[in-house]
């Protein structure tokens, strides 16, 4: 139900407006006063006030500006005396919605309110977006509990309050642009753009381009200019992927912004300025293409002024099915299918394989796996033969290295200490190992 609060110190006028405004099916509470108002704003959840200039208590051009202030997405129609300018223009001012005159335009009142309510529902709607933008950012929305993970989300949280340049290092499919994202919310830049490329998707020029912009007729097909990924992301956080594979020239192209805030648009003599915090990315080692003589050691000292190390998936196996179950519960939702869980062997297997892919390939996974399901749990046979085969080949293995290397072991002490007749010296003296080793063993084995 949508509410609306009229205030006005005339029992009839305000008996009368909620009357003209409940047929359209607003529910309507009174207030006679501005101390009896700011009661019924606490009590109830109010989208659009009605509220006289002129109150017993108080003044409602004033009010309207404590209301706005302590409920800023409430709008506030005035109704004024005599259409008073100075009152109507104050109002305004102080964020009121509209004004009408009292007592004579009750014909515009509903259109007016229906305006207002609309108003108000836009800017929740917004704000509900914004919310949800910044929850699927933030560091709170990256999914692990591992030791690893942890130290790095620490790290990244120290660093996003400043605009240090950052380098985030780490596997192909291990979040990289989710930290990126979730640096640029939590810093003093989260208002402004975030925007992302990834380097190697571009040839050299096109990438030039897109990162810098260009002016019409700089080169065949440039019928128009283009701002470029600098410009757009000017005061906000620009994020490289795969920053190792650009191009000599784009490297010191990239120095150059750096050091001096400044660059050139392609087929354009005057430099453009820029404000731009850069988050880069890797998946390569940047030291040993130093050497190589694949990447300019003065940019990456530049660019690696704080490293933030990602952990590969197979470093971090109890997140397996952490992601595991948040995919599960996306992808349902998506394909429309009750999926409610795994069997312990499909996590099982899950935790056995070593996902060379990272997140993104077990995502994949569990998308292919909802989208092959037809019933409440997902078992091993949906999963891809790859990881069916691993998980066979782990337990063959665990077995043989159990019989092999405990079992085995167990039944050679055994029967050394037969031999011995329990001498335990004259037992670690045959098997070539020291006393102290032999009691452990037989403590490990509960041998007598």
């Amino acid at each position: 139900m949508k509410n609306l609060l009229i205030i006005d110190d005339e029992e009839k006028l305000r008996n009368l407006l909620a009357k003209i405004i409940s047929y359209e099916g607003f529910e309507v509470i009174q207030a006679e006063n501005s101390k009896t108002a700011l009661i019924k704003m606490e009590q109830f959840d109010i989208d659009v006030v009605i509220c006289d200039v002129k109150l017993p208590d108080g003044n409602g051009v004033e009010l309207s500006k404590e209301l706005k202030n302590k409920y800023p997405v409430i709008e506030i129609i005035l109704l004024t005396a005599y259409g008073n300018i100075p009152d109507s223009v104050q109002a305004i001012k102080n964020g009121a919605f509209d004004y009408i005159t009292k007592g004579d335009d009750n014909n515009k009142i509903i259109p007016l309110v229906i305006r207002a309510f609309e108003k108000v529902e836009l800017t929740k709607r917004v704000q509900r977006l914004e919310k949800q933008l910044v929850n699927k950012y933030s560091f709170d929305s990256i999914i692990g509990e591992s030791k690893q993970l942890k130290k790095s989300i620490e790290q990244a949280k120290k660093v996003a309050v400043s605009d240090t340049t950052v380098l985030l290092t780490g596997e192909t499919g291990t979040g990289k642009e989710v930290f990126a994202q979730a640096i640029h919310q939590e810093s003093n830049r989260r208002n402004k753009n975030f925007v992302a490329i990834n380097c190697s998707a571009f040839s050299k020029d096109l990438l030039e381009s897109e990162l810098f912009g260009h002016k019409a007729g700089a080169f065949t097909g440039a019928i128009k200019d283009h701002k470029g990924l600098f410009s757009e992301a000017n005061n906000g956080t620009i994020f490289l992927d795969e920053i190792g594979e650009l191009a000599p020239d784009l490297q010191a192209k990239l120095l150059r912004v750096i050091e001096t805030g400044e660059f050139y648009k392609v087929g354009e003599s005057k430099p453009t300025k820029t404000n731009v915090r850069i988050i880069a990315a890797t998946n390569r080692n940047l030291q040993n293409e130093i050497e190589a003589g694949n990447f300019r050691e003065d940019l990456f000292y530049r660019i690696a002024a704080f490293q933030i190390a990602l952990p590969a998936l197979q470093e971090r196996v109890c997140d397996i099915e952490l992601f595991a179950y948040h995919f599960l519960q996306m992808f349902s939702a998506k394909a429309n299918k009750r999926v409610e869980k795994f069997s312990d062997d499909f996590i099982s297997a899950l935790k056995q394989y070593k996902w060379n892919g990272n997140i993104r390939e077990l995502r994949n996974v569990i998308e292919r796996c909802v989208i092959m399901s037809e019933g409440l749990v997902i078992t091993t046979d949906l999963l891809p033969v790859e990881i069916k085969q691993n998980a066979i080949s782990s337990s063959k293995d665990k077995a043989i290295s159990s019989f092999e290397l405990a079992h085995a072991e167990k039944n050679h002490i055994q029967k050394v200490l037969n031999y011995s007749e329990g001498n335990k010296t004259k037992t670690a003296k045959l098997l070539g190992i020291a006393l102290t080793t032999l009691y452990r063993k037989m403590n490990e084995y509960s041998l007598e």
